[in-house]
């Protein structure tokens, strides 16, 4: 049997997901893309789950897509390619609309599926060393994983045209630049920091993050009039939590209010 692709840990309140494949170079094929859905699936139905770090092992983050799993059958590769995409968008639909934060390190090599996985994360941390390479056209392929949506999120529209059909390689000083990633770190740091990032939102409202996380997905595609309702109508949910009330009483006492994610 081999080894998983992604470990899964629950500590704290924080859902680590580690790309476990080093020896690999951690790639996106079948195998990855099924276990990131049933991750997926867990974070956003686990109410224990209250932040969600994604990093790797080894000296890459990611090569990207598996290119022998691709050359195996020329014939087969549009229904393997659908299949695949069938559980790593699941994945990235559930990820980015759990209550749940995402925290991405990122470190090495960054590249195709893994940088638009980037773009997805609401925080992306990046050591000083990496690159993130987009891939796609490099091979004849589109974005895929939410790529074609984050990245002009992230970025704009100009500039991520010019990453995917350029198919141009980004310094990580480049990528904070642009608005890939949030912050740069030195190597030897990237793990201590986002450790910290995802911790302090781990005690955060998480059903308020939640709501939020939606809000912020929604702000590209609705009218004025529909995002204002939408507001209404989430602001009155977390006037519904528990962590909002006590929050409410414990500023009117001069206290730190302490959220439980309910």
């Amino acid at each position: 049997m081999s080894d998983p692709a992604i470990r899964y840990e629950l500590r704290d309140g924080i859902a680590r997901l580690t790309l476990s494949q080093p020896q690999r170079g951690n790639p996106f094929d079948l195998a990855f893309c099924a276990e990131l859905r049933a991750h997926s699936i867990e974070c956003d139905e686990n109410p224990e789950v209250r932040a969600v770090l994604i990093s790797a092992e080894g000296k890459y983050f990611s090569v990207g897509a598996d290119l022998k799993w691709l050359a195996a059958d020329r014939e087969q590769l549009p229904r393997k390619l659908k299949t695949a995409t069938a559980d790593l968008h699941m994945a990235i639909t559930r990820l980015s609309r759990c209550n749940a934060p995402v925290v991405l390190a990122a470190h090495g090599l960054v590249t195709g599926g893994a940088t638009a996985l980037t773009a997805m994360a609401d925080f992306a941390i990046a050591t000083r060393s990496a690159r993130f390479y987009a891939a796609y056209s490099g091979i004849g392929f589109v974005a895929d994983g939410g790529g074609s949506a984050f990245l002009p999120r992230r970025v704009g529209s100009r500039r991520a045209a010019e990453f995917v059909m350029l198919n141009q390689t980004w310094s990580a000083e480049q990528a904070v630049s642009y608005g890939l990633v949030n912050r740069v770190v030195d190597d030897e740091a990237l793990m201590t920091e986002a450790e910290a990032l995802a911790a302090q939102l781990a005690a955060g409202p998480t059903r308020t993050y939640g709501e939020l996380r939606k809000l912020l997905l929604a702000t590209f595609d609705t009218s004025l009039d529909t995002q204002l309702e939408m507001e209404a109508r989430a602001i009155a949910a977390c006037a519904k939590t528990e962590d909002s009330w006590n929050a409410i009483q414990s500023v009117l006492a001069k206290q730190k209010p302490v959220f439980s994610g309910r």
